[in-house]
């Protein structure tokens, strides 16, 4: 029997879009880890493939008794992903603890382990997007959501798990891991998120609801309002990367790496993206920015794409263009039919 793939978050928004990835390549010997609650996160699960479904806390359990440790990979993408989150106690306990915990009992078992960083680490970019080890350290997030995250990016590179060699075999036991830092992705299976869904998806139901899309207005000079810029993602291109560094043996080469495409574009270019694929007509208004998100608030992202590329991924990225039309058309418009 095929040994298992363990994807936690496997019912939220990349973790659905991996595991039915796994499935389209033969696939279907994947245990899910994910809390469904009382939300429509359910409905992701249609038509995967997959052994079970466990909950955060049952998994726990279920590897203190040695469970699962003949898998294959962990693909931990199970995570609070909320950037207005103000609980810092549950975020270092959901982001962080949860994750170390994971990461070690991955290492014990010789399990290859793949986890979600997030640009929202880079902070307001002053020290820019590059994601070597040198420039980690210096990275200071603007909210306690990419905090999180950076406090595991730490954990590993202090701890060496970003080696770039063969896996070691010291008394320590440790090995190799991956970290992607996912910047700003958009595709199908996000709805669930609510208001931490992408502007792709809340720019649909705007302009079916009201024929317009909202943005909020720059408050720097060097921005016009809708000039802001991030590095946006389709996550079938998130979903490949991925599966390219998981579905390695356990003691290949690990490291930290920026998931994007390498091109930064406005948020106008997304809301007319959105206009084109839905076949209407442009209309774009100005709104303030909520105080509370003013001194929070990443003006310009953009992944160096260096280091994933000496690591081997060689795929182009989908253009904004062409990942929004796919998305739209692909995923919402069918369902008004």
């Amino acid at each position: 029997m095929a040994r298992p793939i363990i994807v936690t978050g496997g019912a939220g928004f990349i973790g659905r879009n991996t595991v039915a990835e796994l499935n389209a390549r033969g696939e279907d010997e994947i245990i899910l880890v994910d809390e469904l609650g009382m939300d429509e996160k359910w409905k992701n699960l249609a038509g995967l493939r997959y052994e079970d479904i466990v909950s955060p806390e049952e998994f726990l359990g279920l590897i203190e008794e040695d469970a699962y440790s003949d898998a294959r990979a962990v693909i931990h993408l199970g995570a609070c992903s909320s950037t207005t989150e103000r609980d810092a106690g549950f975020l270092l306990r959901n982001n962080y603890q949860y994750t170390r915990v994971l990461c070690n009992w991955s290492l014990a078992h010789q399990i290859r382990f793949v986890y979600a960083s997030s640009a929202a680490t880079y902070g307001d970019g002053s020290h820019g997007y590059d994601d070597s080890d040198e420039v980690t350290g210096l990275l200071r997030p603007l909210n306690m959501y990419g905090y999180s995250k950076h406090m595991f990016d730490l954990w590993g590179l202090k701890q060496g798990l970003f080696h770039a060699g063969p896996n070691r075999t010291d008394e320590s036991g440790a090995g190799n891991i991956v970290g992607l830092k996912y910047f700003n992705v958009y595709g199908p299976y996000e709805d669930h998120k609510g208001d931490m869904r992408s502007v792709v998806s809340k720019s649909y139901r705007q302009i079916r609801e009201d024929g317009v899309v909202r943005l909020f207005k720059s408050y720097r000079p060097e921005y016009e309002d809708g000039g802001q810029k991030r590095d946006f993602i389709y996550v079938k291109d998130a979903v490949d990367v991925t599966l390219h560094f998981a579905l390695q043996p356990a003691d290949a080469p690990g490291g930290l790496f920026n998931c994007g495409t390498g091109m930064a574009r406005t948020w106008a270019d997304l809301a007319r993206a959105v206009f084109s694929a839905m076949g209407e007509a442009q209309r774009i208004e100005f709104i303030e920015m909520p105080q509370a998100l003013q001194g929070k608030y990443q003006y310009f992202t953009q992944a160096d794409e260096r280091r994933l590329r000496a690591a081997g991924y060689t795929r182009p990225f989908t253009s904004l263009e062409d990942g929004v039309r796919d998305y739209i058309t692909g995923y919402y418009l069918p369902q008004e039919r």
